[in-house]
């Protein structure tokens, strides 16, 4: 059996983090959330992940300014970063794309389209991963609520909706 992808989602939106989480689990994706820059950065030094998935607009250490961090430390360095944010603007997106990350979704997005750009910066980062985790275990950080039970049992619906944010 081929290990899961552990993937750590850096937003302060709840409901999206709880949609985000819900899909990717369904794909061999454990997610672990951090809704702030500072415990997105403390979580990467306590643990691997095979992929960051960073909103921009964050409190305290914003997006970019963590993307920096990850990009100048050696042991995080290779981590593929993809943006996710509401900032969907051409100078945003180069913004992104110039300070390290690998890949930038704006929202409202497609689940199945941030699958697919997560798989291909995986396979372009040459299969980075993490130990094996868990077989469907999701990891939370700092006990964010999880998604409305009526998000949880909506079952592939949620495949089709398409993901909102604030940041």
């Amino acid at each position: 059996m081929l290990a899961r992808t552990a993937a750590l989602l850096v937003d302060d939106d709840a409901r999206l983090a709880g949609l985000v989480t819900e899909y990717l689990g369904r794909h061999e994706i454990d997610v672990t959330v951090a809704p702030d820059g500072e415990r997105g950065l403390a979580a990467l030094r306590r643990q691997r992940f095979d992929v960051v998935l960073l909103d921009l607009m964050l409190p305290g250490i914003d997006g970019l300014e963590l993307c920096r961090r990850i990009r100048a430390a050696p042991e995080l360095a290779a981590i593929p970063v993809v943006m996710l944010t509401a900032k969907g603007d051409d100078v945003d997106r180069i913004v992104g794309l110039e300070v390290g990350a690998d890949d930038y979704l704006p929202k409202p997005f497609n689940p199945r389209e941030l699958l697919a750009r997560i798989r291909a910066v995986l396979r372009r980062a040459g299969g980075h991963r993490s130990p094996p985790a868990a077989a469907g275990r999701h990891r939370r950080l700092v006990g964010e609520a999880d998604a409305p039970s009526e998000d949880r049992a909506a079952g592939g619906a949620v495949a089709q909706r398409q993901l909102h944010g604030a940041g």
